[in-house]
């Protein structure tokens, strides 16, 4: 992909990428949100009233992965993804913790359709548009695998 010298000045310089997990609606200008943007001099406020109106769908302490580009004229854009794999597993499941021996002791078991929920919530994430539901579903059963969750055709 050619990049034009119209676009390489277009570029803002970046200052940093800042990788925070938020609790949906409910990002304060308190740690951690405070003193990583507060290091780089942006604006909290700004942040805390966008961040909050995108995850208002979203059920409260739901907690949401933000990777935030910082550039040095300190503006920001961020990218809000859902939860990880590994916490709708465990809300699916019931538990609060993964099994401390995989493959040997199962803590908990689900079906294909929890998966295949799973998988629909996922395929919304900017990183994972690109992949089909049967590779995020393949994905998906790994991590229960290793979390020690069987995946069962019915309970």
């Amino acid at each position: 992909m050619a990049t034009t010298l119209k676009d390489a000045v277009a570029r803002k310089p970046v200052l940093a990428t800042i990788r925070l997990i938020v609790p949906a609606g409910a990002a304060r200008p308190a740690p951690p949100v405070g003193p990583a943007l507060g290091f780089y001099r942006l604006n909290l406020m700004a942040f805390c009233k966008d961040f909050n109106a995108r995850t208002q769908k979203y059920k409260a302490e739901t907690p949401m992965q933000v990777t935030l580009t910082a550039y040095k004229d300190s503006t920001f854009e961020f990218v809000v993804k859902s939860p990880s794999v590994a916490w709708f597993l465990k809300k699916a499941a019931g538990i609060e913790t993964a099994s401390s021996r995989p493959g040997h002791v199962m803590v908990s078991s689900l079906t294909l359709r929890h998966v295949y929920e799973i998988a629909k919530l996922k395929q919304s994430d900017p990183y994972c548009k690109h992949m089909s539901v049967e590779a995020l579903c393949k994905s998906i059963i790994g991590t229960a695998n290793s979390m020690g969750i069987e995946i069962v055709k019915d309970l």
